[in-house]
């Protein structure tokens, strides 16, 4: 093993305080030291030479229906968005999407429709869309760790493609998996997580109005960063339930097993609703920052119970105890 003398290690080689205790909370939920030990990051792109990272194509979507779902808030800069993610298959520091994800390949796209419906079958991305007119909503997003954003999401209805599936009376819940192949996702070659990452919903949550397969941001098609060519977006749920680069929609009688229930099912549970009485084991929920507001220093602002949208889901949950339902 080579030490190297803190004079022989250039500013741009020293990992932000901020990626680096995201790194460290990481591998403690876990339970991976030994991992880290054998060199986590290794065969990742570094941040700093993520400009020599292949450009990604920014392309603009049309048409697209402004839709009654979105907030009057201020939105979350479009830099912020691409550039500070949760996206493991590329990295477990929040700038390794954007300088990782550059090796995805989205042409072509399709996803696998399977289970209990009456149509399984194979339907590419632009047959996809073709289900519901492209809309653009305004939600607010809110992450485990405590930060949150607001972002002007594109996408359909996850609503119509249920419809068209016409699941079978057996169908109680909607299991998704994403793309897992370390050719294309570095992060996928460290096991990390048990890949591919997995994710469910309950099938009136995911029927639920405001659910939406997202195939764009700020009126461009996602970067391959934010979860390209789509993904999961549930408003009121924490983060890590929107999954990204979707390649399977399973519809299930039992309810699916998470990546993040596998890993910790302690500290992640399916339903994984934003509830600021409910504290994480090793911090609080009660407040969270907002990305692009001033920085790691910024005020902090109180955590809403469904992250604002208590009027539109809290009846999908009466009568049921959303401490022990985390």
């Amino acid at each position: 093993m080579i030490i190297r003398r803190s004079a022989d290690i250039t500013p741009s080689e020293i990992t932000p305080k901020e990626i680096y205790a995201e790194r460290r909370r990481f591998l403690q939920t876990a339970g991976l030291g030994l991992a880290a030990a054998a060199g986590l990051t290794s065969g990742l792109i570094h941040p700093a030479e993520a400009a020599v990272v292949q450009a990604q194509t920014r392309r603009k979507l049309t048409p697209i229906v402004k839709s009654a779902y979105r907030v009057d808030e201020k939105l979350t800069p479009y830099e912020d968005v691409t550039t500070y993610n949760n996206f493991y298959e590329f990295g477990t520091g929040k700038s390794d999407p954007s300088s990782n994800a550059g090796t995805l390949h989205k042409q072509p796209w399709t996803v696998s429709i399977e289970g209990e419906v009456k149509r399984p079958k194979k339907i590419g991305l632009e047959d996809l869309l073709k289900l519901s007119p492209m809309e653009e909503r305004i939600y607010r997003m809110r992450c485990v760790e405590g930060w949150s954003m607001v972002i002007p999401w594109v996408g359909i209805p996850l609503a119509k493609l249920i419809d068209w599936a016409e699941p079978t009376g057996n169908a109680k819940y909607v299991e998704f998996v994403s793309l897992a192949d370390p050719d294309q996702m570095p992060g996928v070659r460290v096991p990390v997580l048990d890949w591919p990452y997995t994710e469910g919903l309950r099938l009136d949550e995911a029927r639920h109005p405001l659910s939406l397969l997202a195939v764009g941001l700020y009126g461009e098609a996602l970067l391959d960063q934010n979860g390209a060519p789509l993904r999961l977006v549930v408003p009121w749920k924490y983060g890590f339930k929107g999954i990204k680069s979707i390649l399977t929609i399973r519809f299930t009688e039992k309810m699916p097993v998470s990546s993040w229930m596998r890993a910790n099912a302690h500290e992640y549970g399916f339903y994984s609703n934003v509830n600021p009485e409910v504290d994480h084991p090793r911090w609080s929920q009660a407040t969270e920052r907002r990305i692009g507001e001033g920085g790691l220093f910024n005020r902090r602002r109180k955590t809403l119970m469904f992250n604002g949208y208590g009027d539109q889901v809290g009846q999908l949950y009466t009568g049921m105890d959303l401490r022990k339902y985390f």
